[in-house]
């Protein structure tokens, strides 16, 4: 008994004649293109036009006390963002030119610093040390090597570089 598999003659494809290829769908004027257009549009609905993203930055929660800046969720962001929580706090206190430590999930810096910026530097921290400029994905990690910091890319093996400093 003879497997059928076996007995298959493989068929190679050497040319394609245009003229024998019928499209799905002819589209004569602009008009037709947009009518389509609209109809996919519509089939697809309104939740697949929004832009998806894995990567979940929380709101900053700031709120004075006297002369004193709290950042009540800080713990949340290197979570949110896999890196260490020393590391963020370090680009916060340069950034923001002001001294800041860590209290059990807050920070507190020193000095009346505006709301609007913690999540100001916070994306910009983003851009810089967690998404990855090759292929957009936040699946990235930070190495130090000597003097130099790389922003390693675990899905696409992309290595840049990034300030040593908060690498």
């Amino acid at each position: 008994m003879r497997n059928r598999q076996s007995d298959a003659v493989p068929v190679r494809i050497t040319h394609i004649n245009p003229e024998n290829i019928t499209p799905f769908v002819t589209v004569q004027t602009r008009s037709d293109y947009e009518s389509l257009l609209k109809r996919l549009q519509d089939k697809l609905g309104n939740e697949s036009r929004k832009a998806v993203s894995r990567l979940e930055v929380p709101t900053p929660q700031i709120i004075w006390v006297g002369q004193r800046t709290i950042f009540r969720n800080f713990m949340e962001f290197p979570k949110a963002l896999r890196r260490e929580p020393p590391k963020l706090l370090l680009y916060l206190n340069k950034e923001l030119a002001s001294a800041g430590y860590i209290a059990g999930e807050r920070v507190i810096f020193l000095g009346r610093k505006e709301p609007s910026s913690f999540g100001a530097l916070i994306d910009r921290y983003v851009k810089d040390y967690v998404i990855c400029p090759v292929c957009g994905s936040p699946d990235t990690r930070t190495e130090k090597n000597k003097k130099l910091g790389f922003l390693m890319c675990e899905a696409c093996g992309a290595r840049s570089s990034i300030k040593a400093n908060y690498a």
